[in-house]
């Protein structure tokens, strides 16, 4: 029987422990047999051993191998008592096929065959035995399952994905298999707006998955175990524990996230419940790596933790009528003795072990304080710290400049000269007396002209959101006002914990900034791309053109900003309220220090998480509509598409019925609300694709691809397929085009008209001044008149020394220098943009004009 150690196969039932496995026999003429053997073990607490209770075995073969594939303990229909299971299988020399067998272990400790079927393939670990008992497994994404009432192999009637199994504890026990539904061909159109479907083995119904697990949950669960089920009005009401691959433990009520807790490893295998009587209930989740984890259901925090552990089991083995967890551990010194190290405890003051030592946990426990929980708190500590940080630098700021304005006061003041003040309604500061000079008051306003108005905050014209397939975008869309003076902007979503008094915390998003006509302009869109920082015109260009405003000018636009996050961090968190925040810096003057504009941040409103909503926008249902709904839904599904921009240069043949052919394409359909867009007929946000073909010359073209990264290689394929072999398409890293150069041309003429205009209006100044200092020509017919000649020649020399290093105005020096400065720092960004042909910081250049 030393066989039955390697490798075995284990199980609990009644507080024995049973172990499985086959083994190969010789008997006569050098014939091979295989049985199915086990033996049974119990605790004996004053030894603190397992010792043998019974064992026993069956032949299963006399010609080919044989081995066990999985054993689990079922209720038997029959007898309506759990029965320990095993399924074996043999392969059959006809045709390549495999021989199943499920034996089922008696009361007399006789294993019985029950069930007998063959496959052609080989099954995989993922089978199930359940009541009935009833074996399940999966292969090629369909679900096949037999049983004593089938009588052969059937397979259910739907193509799923990321299959679930489970068992529904009703009144009358129900077997569960839930899924994302593959293929609606042959089901009804209910069936077809679900996204998840459940369904029920013994009476074939199928039903709305997502009343007992949410649907973004499905491709991440793992492990699954239903605690409760109530029928209320044909209407299932579930509580359901998940592990899922995102190492989260989440309990579900009604299909609602009400709690979750960090799991310590990956790769969840199992869930066990572990009843400890008074002291509460255990969830004991079993990992693929030999880790065990034990989390309260009461608190849902982590209790402990092991790992080296090569099965775990849950079961009364002492006998004192509440559960213990007995766990094995490997030990690779004694190959062939696996019941030489085990612990039986139930974390309440039951602790036996074997061959361990006093502290049983090998891995250290984690604290009782959620690690999430802290990482928010500090967080949000830290967001508290930088803005009490911007507060007091800005209190700080306004202080130097009260010192500096008391010094040039003083100054002044012992130079007889008069000092301009500024007003304390300027500086933020609350005056401790009342002037009655209202003389002084007019004339300091007129001396502090050249003082520049406050800033005023951005004025928030709509906030919106959309659940676009695994990730929600929130969207600000800004007044056309507003969207001039701000230099950068980006939002953040704060997450608030429902039921938990705990400050919010700040997610991970991805911002993007896109333009919008104002309400004021006319709706109709560009053709080409437009950057996503544009400069106006000057006055001479201007003038030439006639059109002052076009897609280049910021006056005629709004900012719509955008922040896309993952949804499922969202649902793990069971948050449903978020708050948007804006974060935006103002534009200030050339000379500016850059601490004098600082970032601000401007709450937006709250937003509500229903993930029962339909996902169904309005522009993936409607796409000839033209509302600002449709716009929207535009926006959030290029903030989560991915992008790739391509570069064709057909020399040798037009590319001016490229346009037409990728509109007759099937599927691709025109968006009213921006018409330089493309979208296909798709059944969801996660396969949409948007197209944008922007013709440059006949022999040129951009295109702009938002989709999937096998969409758009699709797409590509099925374009070089039409294209002549002449033709290259070369991909680039963003479109700035014809659009970006133009731009950058706009800024270089500006900041040359800045700097002659400039500098022509002070040299005019000094030449009417020399011009009324020499309007007298002396006479050289005698001494004084050629001394007063002398004279005039010096002034004119000192006059052209001058011209070559002028001496100007401090005031008007410092104008013109605000102007080329700003001109300058506007061509800096046009040549960036010009030269990496790629948006600067969070702003987009990939968005026409809508």
């Amino acid at each position: 029987m030393e066989d039955l150690y390697r490798n075995p196969h284990w199980l609990s039932l009644g507080g024995r422990i049973i172990l499985f496995n086959c083994k190969q026999t010789s008997v006569a003429n050098d014939r091979a047999t295989s049985e199915l053997v086990f033996r049974s073990f119990s605790y004996d607490r004053e030894e603190n051993s397992l010792a043998k209770a019974c064992e026993g075995s069956a032949v299963i073969s006399r010609k080919t191998p044989a081995r066990v594939v999985k054993c689990e303990c079922a209720a038997d229909s029959r007898s309506r008592v759990t029965t320990p299971c095993v399924l074996v299988t043999k392969t059959c020399s006809k045709r390549g096929t495999f021989q199943y067998t499920l034996f089922t272990l008696n009361t007399s400790n006789q294993l019985e065959p029950c069930i007998d079927f063959k496959l052609p393939y080989k099954l995989k670990e993922q089978v199930s035995i359940l009541q009935g008992p009833t074996v399940l497994w999966s292969h090629e994404d369909s679900v096949f399952y037999t049983s004593l009432q089938t009588g052969g192999v059937k397979q259910i009637p739907l193509q799923l994905t990321h299959t679930i199994i489970s068992e529904l504890p009703l009144q009358k026990a129900q077997i569960l298999v839930l899924g994302q539904q593959r293929s609606s061909d042959q089901c009804s159109e209910k069936q077809i707006r679900s996204q998840t479907l459940g369904y029920t083995i013994e009476d074939g119904q199928v039903f709305d998955g997502t009343v007992v697990l949410p649907h973004p949950y499905i491709c991440i669960t793992q492990s699954i175990l239903v605690l409760s089920v109530d029928c209320v009005d044909s209407v299932l009401k579930c509580a359901v524990v998940a592990a899922t691959s995102r190492r989260q433990l989440v309990y579900f009520e009604d299909a609602a996230v009400k709690d979750t807790c960090e799991l310590p490893f990956e790769q969840p295998e199992c869930i066990q419940v572990v009843h400890t009587g008074r002291n509460g209930c255990l969830y004991a989740i079993f990992f693929h790596q030999g880790h065990v984890c034990t989390v309260w259901k009461e608190t849902f925090q982590i209790a402990s933790s092991w790992s080296g552990v090569s099965s775990v089991h849950v079961d009364d083995f002492l006998g004192c009528g509440t559960d213990q967890m007995l766990l094995f551990f490997t030990d690779q010194s004694k190959v062939g003795q696996p019941l030489e190290k085990f612990l039986i405890t139930d974390l309440c003051g039951i602790s036996y072990s074997r061959g361990q030592d006093t502290e049983a946990e090998k891995t250290p426990a984690p604290t009782s304080e959620n690690y999430l929980l802290t990482l928010q708190a500090l967080e949000s500590r830290l967001q508290s710290g930088m803005t009490i940080l911007q507060e007091l630098q800005e209190e700080l700021r306004v202080k130097e400049r009260v010192l500096q304005q008391a010094v040039q006061t003083l100054t002044d003041m012992a130079s007889d000269r008069e000092t301009a003040v500024t007003q304390h309604e300027q500086e933020g500061l609350f005056a401790l007396w009342e002037s009655d000079d209202e003389s002084k008051n007019e004339d300091s306003d007129d001396k502090m002209h050249d003082a520049p108005p406050a800033p005023s905050k951005p004025r928030i014209d709509k906030l919106w959101h959309r659940l676009t397939a695994d990730q929600l975008v929130v969207g600000v869309t800004l007044n056309s006002d507003s969207s001039e003076s701000l230099a950068s902007v980006s939002l953040s979503i704060l997450t608030e914990m429902m039921g938990q008094d705990s400050a919010p915390a700040v997610i991970q998003t991805q911002s993007q900034v896109f333009h919008l006509p104002s309400s004021s302009s006319s709706s109709s869109s560009s053709s080409s791309s437009s950057s996503a920082f544009a400069f106006p015109e000057p006055a001479a260009k201007r003038s030439r053109h006639h059109n002052a405003s076009g897609p280049g000018d910021l006056n005629t636009r709004r900012l719509a900003v955008t922040a896309a996050t993952e949804l499922t961090p969202l649902l793990n968190s069971a948050c449903v309220k978020c708050s948007v925040m804006l974060h935006y810096t103002q534009r200030q003057d050339a000379l500016a220090l850059a601490s004098s504009s600082p970032p601000a941040v401007l709450f937006c409103g709250q937003i509500d998480l229903d993930i029962h909503n339909d996902f169904q926008t309005q522009l993936l249902k409607s796409p000839e509509l033209n509302t600002d709904e449709v716009r929207e839904d535009l926006l959030s599904l290029l903030a989560v598409l991915d992008l790739w921009v391509f570069h064709i240069n057909s020399p040798e043949y037009s590319l001016g019925d490229i346009n037409g052919w990728i509109q007759e394409r099937a599927g691709f359909r025109k968006i009213e609300a921006s018409p330089q867009y493309l979208l296909s007929n798709s059944s969801g946000p996660s396969a949409a694709m948007v197209l944008h073909w922007h013709q440059i010359t006949p022999f040129q073209a951009d295109l702009s691809i938002h989709s999937s990264k096998l969409q758009m290689l699709q797409f590509l394929d099925s374009l070089l397929a039409r294209l002549p072999a002449s033709c290259t398409i070369r991909p680039v890293r963003g479109v700035g085009g014809q659009g970006a150069a133009r731009t950058f041309a706009l800024a270089l003429e500006k900041e040359l008209e800045s700097l002659r205009e400039g500098v022509a209006s002070m040299l005019c100044e000094e030449s009417a001044e020399e011009a009324r200092g020499h309007e007298e020509r002396p006479e050289t017919g005698t001494a004084e008149g050629l001394q007063r000649c002398r004279e005039a020649w010096q002034q004119h020399s000192e006059r052209s020394r001058k011209r070559l290093s002028p001496l100007v105005d401090a005031g008007r020096y410092r104008r013109l220098i605000q102007s080329v400065s700003k001109a300058q720092l506007d061509g800096d960004l046009a040549a960036l943009l010009d030269n990496q042909r790629t948006p600067l910081g969070s702003f987009t250049a990939d968005v026409n004009y809508f």
